[in-house]
């Protein structure tokens, strides 16, 4: 799990720089759930599981440039446990990015909304090791593009400090693994503002 970590450190030092130029940034960490369809079965009896359950870590940042409403983001989240897929061990990882929007909301209470694209990258893992042109890994990828939408509500509780309650939902194409596209990852997260000088 490398590239979520490489990712958020990215976001973070990105934030920072674009603060430090009078805009507003924002990073989050948290932890969410997935809930989809039940698991189903179809003609030929092959069964294909649900996505529900698990936990979620969740890294997320933005850069608020218009108007201090408008601006754009992401986020990356990954089931923190493997799950069993047909005797395979396997993680979904979700990322996407975003246009943000902010609500000029109470000085203590800020909602947000989010849309756009990303992927969902399905690994699953094997018992041996294999090398490409790059690195080696002990699991194979199905990758499929998404459709995102999400809203939270910032509640800050000190300073620039906020804890958010946040709602997202995943439409993905072609999910020919699981029982359904349809995801909703629902959870709290934990975030700071980088608020440009007054």
């Amino acid at each position: 799990m490398k590239r979520p970590h490489l990712i958020a450190a990215v976001c973070v030092l990105f934030l920072v720089g674009i603060s430090a130029y009078g805009q507003q940034g924002d990073v989050a960490f948290g932890v969410s759930t997935i809930i989809a369809p039940s698991a189903s079965t179809d003609a030929n009896g092959n069964v294909f599981p649900s996505l529900t359950g698990g936990a979620y870590p969740v890294f997320s940042g933005d850069v608020i440039f218009f108007k201090h409403q408008l601006g754009f983001g992401g986020d990356v989240a990954w089931k923190g446990s493997r799950g069993s897929f047909q005797g395979f061990p396997y993680r979904p990882i979700f990322y996407d990015f975003n246009a943000v929007w902010v609500a000029p909301g109470a000085k203590h209470v800020t909602p947000e909304l989010a849309a756009g694209i990303g992927a969902e990258s399905v690994r699953f893992y094997q018992n041996f090791i294999t090398c490409g042109f790059t690195s080696c890994t002990n699991y194979t990828s199905s990758n499929h593009f998404m459709a995102h939408f999400g809203a939270g509500l910032r509640l800050y509780v000190k300073g620039n400090f906020f804890v958010r309650p946040e709602a997202h939902l995943y439409l993905v194409h072609n999910n020919v693994e699981f029982s359904s596209g349809r995801a909703t990852r629902l959870g709290l997260s934990i975030g700071y503002t980088f608020r440009p000088p007054q």
